[in-house]
């Protein structure tokens, strides 16, 4: 399974819309992860209806309509794969360590809030991943987003993308 990973859309406060090669993928992949901080429900109605699947969770600034359409936490399972999608994890430092402490029984932790790229793996064999924003790179050099794949219990081919 092909999948991908944004976060920290900001539509349309940050972009007025996703830029063409993450709708690209939005099409192409069989999964789509959302770490939150959507904003507004058009981006969310629109990814719903261009996507084969949709995995998301809401952020600190997304309101009550998207806080009644997505959970602050989203799991699945995918291809014997254990995903969490949650929108903060709180500071870097020692950040694998506290999250391996709050997920025990997940493979993957997708997260986003900070808009800074990272693909870490605790001690514990928890793989984190923030594919930073597609639409508002704040202090990085580049807005980025992530895809992935998922077959026989194993996640393959993380790969950052530069906007």
């Amino acid at each position: 399974m092909d999948l991908l990973l944004i976060a920290d859309t900001h539509l349309p406060k940050r972009a007025r819309d996703l830029p063409a090669s993450v709708w690209e993928q939005v099409a192409r992949v069989d999964v789509v992860f959302h770490a939150g901080d959507w904003v507004c429900t058009t981006l969310l109605d629109e990814i719903e209806a261009r996507a084969n699947r949709v995995v998301g969770c809401w952020g600190n600034n997304d309101g009550e309509d998207l806080r009644r359409r997505l959970p602050e936490r989203a799991d699945v399972e995918l291809e014997g794969v254990r995903f969490t999608v949650t929108h903060e994890t709180g500071a870097s430092t020692r950040r694998d360590q506290r999250m391996a402490t709050l997920y025990p029984d997940v493979d993957v932790l997708v997260f986003g809030h900070s808009h800074i790229p990272w693909d870490t793996t605790a001690e514990t064999g928890l793989r984190l991943l923030n594919p930073g924003s597609p639409t508002d790179r704040r202090r990085q050099p580049f807005c980025t987003y992530m895809t992935a794949t998922v077959g026989g219990s194993v996640l393959s081919d993380v790969e950052l993308h530069r906007v």
